[in-house]
């Protein structure tokens, strides 16, 4: 007798520069296994300590579904910002024989996959950083380098931070128009002034990554009215249009009806001002284009875009998403999603 081949499998990774999440998922959309494990950094650490980092994670998903490895793994890695970098860890995933082929993509697409029922729509990404990604079910897909201000971007929760301070700063001493920001900011830290702050930043008094916690102070500051902050939040609404309007348009999706799903910790937290400004603003600009919250889990986006690579049909895609998406009815035919 000849030996019976295993069935498809796919291994769906979501790692973030705080949080990784894998799965193991049949063709059938069966989710087997699930695991946790810390950040995925590559940057800091070098590749082969972060994917090291991946290993443990996998492992424990792997003993848990009792496959040794998969059919394919679907990657959507942070930090995989430029082609060349997916094509680099793609390589270095599939030295790892977790699976006989291996996609990368930038962590972005798991967001749009998780928030649509076809691969076919825009996503804006908004937490530490901001990022945007698009694709259509031919394959064809939009992106920016995403890598901060030497590919032209603005924003983000680090980017928020930052432009607070200088505000603050400026407005402390005489350089720049008063804002309440010059209060809000030291008094989250316990901190008198914005003098006491710069100093307590500069001398590592307070670590350099806790600057990122302003952001919420400077949302707080600009619902309560103050001109300065909010400002600041009408202009990331423009960026995040901006960013939507163009991967629509290199896609030749501005005159049709498409989703656009923003995602990240920023746009997720329910910022009236941020939220109802890119409303408005899409509607201006793309007025086709149908904004919407996405919440479900990012790993089932990348469980998704496996189940694609597949060919996985209607059915394996809904029973993947009823894993993650509980109390949700099994005939809705996208991901959770909250309209804006």
């Amino acid at each position: 007798m000849g030996l019976t081949a295993a069935p498809p499998t796919v291994l769906a990774i979501d790692a973030g520069n705080s949080k990784t999440d894998v799965a193991v998922v049949t063709a059938a959309g069966e989710v087997l296994a699930t695991a946790r494990g810390g950040g995925f950094r590559p940057p800091a650490v070098g590749v082969p300590a972060a994917l090291d980092a991946l290993a443990e994670p996998v492992a424990r998903a792997f003993a848990d579904a009792g496959v040794p490895s998969v059919s394919h793994v679907s990657a959507c890695l942070a930090n995989a910002d430029l082609p060349v970098e997916e094509e680099r860890l793609a390589t270095a995933l599939h030295a790892r024989a977790w699976g006989t082929s291996v996609e990368v993509r930038n962590d972005t697409f798991a967001i749009l996959r998780a928030g649509v029922s076809e691969p076919r729509g825009v996503a804006v990404v908004c937490g530490a950083g901001i990022n945007c990604v698009g694709m259509r079910p031919d394959g064809r897909t939009a992106r920016f380098p995403a890598i901060g201000r030497i590919s032209g971007d603005w924003g983000g929760g680090w980017g928020l931070a930052e432009e607070a301070l200088w505000h603050a700063a400026r407005a402390e001493d005489g350089r720049g128009e008063p804002t309440a920001l010059v209060r809000t900011l030291p008094a989250y830290f316990g901190l008198p002034t914005m003098y006491a702050l710069i100093e307590a930043l500069h001398l590592e008094r307070i670590d350099h990554g806790r600057r990122h916690e302003l952001a919420p102070v400077l949302f707080a500051t600009a619902a309560d009215g103050d001109p300065v902050a909010r400002a600041l939040v009408t202009r990331l609404a423009e960026e995040i249009t901006v960013m939507a309007t163009v991967a629509l348009t290199r896609l030749d999706l501005l005159g049709e009806e498409t989703p656009v799903l923003l995602g990240g910790g920023v746009l997720t937290a329910g910022h009236t001002q941020l939220n109802d400004t890119v409303r408005d603003l899409l509607a201006g600009r793309a007025p086709k284009a149908a904004p919407r919250v996405v919440t479900a889990s990012p790993v089932l986006g990348a469980a998704l875009l496996g189940l694609d690579r597949l060919g996985a049909g209607p059915k394996a895609r809904e029973r993947a998403r009823g894993h993650w998406e509980t109390g949700r009815p099994e005939s809705s035919p996208e991901g959770s999603r909250a309209t804006m």
